[in-house]
């Protein structure tokens, strides 16, 4: 009986034999292939030494349920906000701004890069946690939830930045709070007021409101104030930052009713001295270059004309590139002022050579005429070739001399024509007409009036209008 007994034992175990030479031939083998390719690459990566805490487990295979699961997503509805039905969801928000990127007078607009922030409490994501840490996660699982719909109005364009990841941050805390951060870029308008350009301040705003959820369903405010605007240093080339401020406010749609808004208020007042160096200095120049032909020889005829054109056409051109750099707007600037202004001072110095040139050959044609030049005069000898009669041509000792006779019979024949009768009333010539009439007789003397007034004008003019714009 023990004989058979063993019999039936070594059957049994020659029957098992086969079996365990598969098993310890394939399981061993694998196992001992994986350690050796762990055992490789920590070699590699650590000059051959093997590191004992590669072998440890990752920490995100230790979550037995995937964030997902963790946070119920696909138990609830998240095309809905949350508390859906009660009373309008709280979301404060914050910003940082990290740099103004170009502010643009043609297209009146300005682009900003800022680090948008949003604060809201959702129960459908409160997950357990025994050391009370949030989760953060990035842009794929933002994707899968409610976040709010705040975009910018008065925008152009705007962006969120994708490099090398989208700049998108969720962070979800086990009580349900949330803060979801985003980069954006954005190009917004900004009516800008240039009535004092290039001497002006001017005020810009960033509005933020939510697109679909009115006041009865999402209340959007500023987390923490006045804090919760935030700036880096920012340097720009043309403005100085003045003031960064946030506020808020209501804005009504006809159809969709009254929606919460925020508002980031900054005022920009802008360089001077970029167009005193290339508008102001150089039309200063050209308007006290015009006054140099006051005292050049009223009978250089080239040389004043050619001056004064040269100084009219570079006026014209500062003016054609000022108003190429600015909107075409309907009013008048400063700067419009102050080029006008000078462009009429040069305009008037040219026009003031034209009245010296006319009186100066009026004058010399009456001296011709009065002198009762002979027959045998020929008056296109006098002539110069710009157009004046020339006192020093003319020989005027070839002309008859006048007697003390002769003298006397003229002013007889006047008395005796001109002298009044008894009860006649006598008529005086009027100052205005006198004055012209000297003035037109003694012509150089308008060049000398013109080297003071034009000066003291121009001066008077810069007095009213840096105290009135500066």
């Amino acid at each position: 009986m023990r004989v058979a007994f063993l019999a039936l034992r070594l059957m049994c175990l020659a029957w098992l034999w086969p079996v365990t030479q598969l098993n310890s031939s394939h399981f061993p083998n694998k196992r001992r292939n994986k350690e050796m390719y762990v055992g490789e690459n920590a070699r590699q990566k650590h000059g051959g030494r093997v590191d004992l805490k590669m072998k440890k487990l990752d920490s995100t295979k230790s979550l037995l349920i995937k964030s997902e699961q963790l946070l119920r997503i696909e138990d609830h509805d998240f095309a809905m906000r949350p508390g859906f039905g009660g009373s309008a969801l709280p979301v404060g928000i914050d910003v940082q701004v990290e740099s103004i990127d170009s502010i643009s007078e043609v297209n009146m607009d300005f682009t900003m890069t800022l680090y948008l922030r949003h604060y809201w409490q959702d129960d459908r994501l409160a997950f357990p946690s025994s050391n009370n840490k949030s989760r953060t996660f990035d842009a794929r699982l933002v994707k899968k939830i409610w976040v709010p719909d705040v975009f910018f109005v008065h925008s152009k364009r705007s962006f969120i930045h994708d490099t090398t990841m989208e700049n998108i941050m969720l962070r979800v805390y086990p009580d349900g709070n949330i803060l979801y951060s985003v980069r954006i870029t954005v190009t917004a308008l900004c009516s800008m007021d240039f009535s004092s350009f290039p001497l002006d301040t001017q005020n810009c705003s960033l509005e933020l409101e939510s697109y679909a959820y009115n006041e009865n369903d999402l209340m959007l405010y500023w987390k923490n104030g006045n804090d919760s605007l935030r700036t880096d240093e920012i340097v720009l080339s043309q403005f100085f930052i003045e003031d960064f401020q946030p506020s808020f406010g209501l804005a009504f749609y006809s159809s969709t009713g009254w929606y919460n808004r925020l508002y980031i208020n900054f005022i920009l007042r802008r360089h001077i001295f970029f167009f005193m160096l290339q508008t102001y200095f150089p039309t200063m120049l050209m308007v006290m270059l015009s006054w140099v032909s006051f005292w050049i020889d009223r009978r250089a005829v080239p040389a004043r004309v050619s001056l004064g054109i040269t100084t009219v056409l570079t006026m014209s051109t500062i003016i054609t590139g000022v108003s190429a750099s600015m909107p075409q707007v309907s009013y008048v600037k400063a700067v419009d002022i102050y080029l006008w202004a000078s462009f009429l001072f040069v305009f008037l110095s040219v026009i003031e050579y034209a009245a010296v040139n006319y009186f100066t050959t009026v004058e010399e044609m009456k001296k011709l005429k009065r002198a009762k030049m002979p027959t045998s005069y020929n008056a296109a000898e006098a002539m110069a070739f710009d157009g004046c009669f020339h006192d020093n041509e003319i020989d005027l000792a070839s002309l008859p001399a006048s007697t003390p006779n002769t003298e006397r019979n003229i002013q007889s024949r006047n008395s005796t024509v001109s002298a009044p009768t008894e009860g006649t009333r006598l008529r005086r010539k009027h100052p205005l007409k006198r004055n012209l009439s000297f003035i037109m007789s003694n012509s150089y003397m308008i060049d000398s009036y013109s080297r003071v007034l034009f000066p003291l004008a121009y001066l008077l003019f810069n007095i009213i209008y840096w105290s009135m714009y500066a």
